[in-house]
């Protein structure tokens, strides 16, 4: 138990180390082993770096001061940099020398000496309050350019070669949504899509789909959001409380949406300044409510009429969809409950263990399939008969009384988290392979995995006092197999003898080709993207 106990710190320390340091110019990482050649390009990340503001510090984890990081590779060697998004919060923030903009977990007040009550009734005076554009969770490619992202109706371009910070971009110019994900979906046309949340527009509150169309030479110099295509917008299920979601699912012909039991509470959100609470406290996990899965049909641009659901969840990533024989296949991480958001306060990270502050729900990668044949869903279809035909999954899906589908998972793994796959050749296919984090009694991952869904085998990377980030899998520019590439990580240590430093892993074997030690103060990322260099 001490060592576990000594382990926590070390983590806290970690993860919420109040003094990270920028590298904006670029520093030769020393490479041990090799680095292979071919692997030509920019690995830019995004994730929480500075958690203290003068004397003030940030209560979760997620609220932390964007920082973003590059790899850069060129001829077997590796260049690193740094910097922290210069936004409205940030720099705020900084002229303050105090946290005076309010994130998700952590709500802000004015200076003392300023009126609080004209803050208060600002706040009031929006159904919506007015978000951050601390944008600290992924980067996103519209058209030719590169934006940092959060879940707020603000993102911000960055140079994605010197990570400096460019203009702040508001969704609610080109598309209706206050709330946008930050994982959006990318097609073999160059389309990019995603999705948000309408809030009380024209009395509704909505899910939409949106499209952002690849540059050309007629709108290369304009905002890509400016051709921004309403694909399908879904009513939430009730006006003032829609659902939270971090992520959705694609294959060729359909989007798959997860209208999952938890929910914000709009009102809570609007008055939570002047109860003086924070925005996370106004989002409720309603377990004995049901999980909608709604399935849209991008050719008609229409949901497909049939309801299905499933019982409550959580889930904040999707791994992959694909079609198969009139059926939908998709793959998500899932958990019982909102504990994992909950575990990531800092005072809740620094509990004791004998405190039970450990993970209550393991994340699952769970399986479901969604049969599509219309004779199916006709009237003479029994209820309690499942619908799903294919040989390879447990996954079923039966009608019930209500004429409703019910869909039932195929539990394929536990433990793992921040998954990635193939995704340049396989999303929106079928695939075999993913690679994730790897998390256990505490929600911090400790180990790198590749998971084979044919077989179940778990091949793992790991190392003592190491904190590895999301892997990404990089594919060889003559691949074969779908596992042919290498994994990139960038692995933080909380031995103070050992430097940081990027992981460079053969997704084959997955045995170790190289490292890249770096002399900065890497900080635990979240998620990022690679942008391969262009011939």
């Amino acid at each position: 138990m001490e060592s576990k106990n000594a382990l926590v710190e070390s983590v806290v320390d970690v993860i919420f180390c109040a003094n990270r340091s920028e590298c904006p110019e670029p520093v030769k990482a020393e490479v041990q082993g090799q680095i292979p050649k071919w692997l030509q390009g920019t690995l830019l990340r995004n994730g929480p770096g500075k958690h203290t503001v003068g004397d003030m510090s940030y209560n979760h984890w997620f609220d932390g001061l964007a920082l973003l990081h590059s790899f850069t590779f060129k001829d077997g060697e590796v260049y690193y940099r740094s910097k922290f998004l210069r936004s409205d919060t940030y720099n705020s923030n900084m002229e303050a020398n105090r946290i005076v903009v309010s994130e998700f977990g952590t709500m802000a007040y004015p200076d003392p000496c300023k009126n609080i009550f004209s803050k208060a009734f600002t706040y009031l005076s929006h159904v919506v309050p007015e978000f951050t554009d601390n944008c600290l969770i992924n980067i996103i490619n519209y058209g030719n350019d590169y934006y940092a992202s959060s879940e707020t109706n603000f993102i911000r371009k960055i140079d994605p070669s010197t990570l400096e910070t460019l203009e702040k971009v508001d969704y609610l110019k080109y598309v209706t949504v206050n709330l946008a994900t930050s994982h959006p979906h990318y097609d073999s046309a160059g389309n990019t899509l995603n999705m948000g949340t309408s809030i009380g527009d024209k009395g509704k509150t909505k899910y939409t789909v949106f499209k952002i169309p690849p540059a050309s030479a007629d709108n290369e110099k304009k905002s890509p959001l400016k051709n921004a295509e309403v694909l399908c917008s879904i009513p939430a299920h009730r006006l003032l409380s829609p659902s939270y979601y971090h992520s959705f699912g694609m294959t060729e012909n359909y989007i798959i949406f997860i209208e999952q039991p938890l929910k914000l509470d709009i009102l809570k959100m609007a008055t939570a300044f002047f109860r003086g609470v924070n925005w996370a406290s106004c989002i409720d996990f309603n377990n004995d409510e049901k999980t909608w899965i709604h399935i849209i049909d991008k050719r008609t641009k229409k949901p497909v009429p049939v309801k299905f659901y499933t019982d409550a969840l959580v889930t904040y990533h999707h791994i992959n969809a694909y079609e198969e024989e009139g059926h939908i296949v998709f793959d998500i991480i899932a958990y019982k409950d909102n504990n994992l958001y909950e575990m990531f306060y800092a005072a809740n990270l620094r509990k004791d263990l004998s405190e039970e502050s450990v993970l209550t729900s393991i994340p699952t990668c769970k399986r479901f399939v969604i049969p599509l044949q219309e004779e199916k869903f006709s009237k003479n279809a029994d209820v309690g008969v499942n619908l799903v035909k294919l040989p390879t999954t447990t996954a079923r899906a039966t009608k019930d009384k209500n004429g409703e589908i019910a869909c039932h998972p195929e539990d394929l793994c536990e433990g793992i988290e921040l998954p990635r796959i193939n995704y340049d050749y396989y999303n929106g296919k079928k695939y075999r392979y993913v690679y994730a984090s790897h998390v256990e009694w505490r929600p911090i991952p400790t180990k790198i995995v590749k998971f084979d869904i044919v077989t179940k085998e778990m091949s793992i990377w790991t190392e003592d006092m190491c904190w590895p980030a999301e892997p990404l899998f990089i594919p060889h520019p003559d691949a074969k197999d779908e596992d042919d590439g290498v994994i990139l990580s960038s692995i933080v240590s909380s031995n103070p003898k050992k430097s940081p430093y990027l992981l460079v892993l053969d997704a084959k074997t997955f045995k170790e080709l190289g490292r890249a030690y770096v002399k900065a103060n890497l900080h635990l990322d979240l998620h990022g993207i690679f942008i391969p260099e262009k011939n």
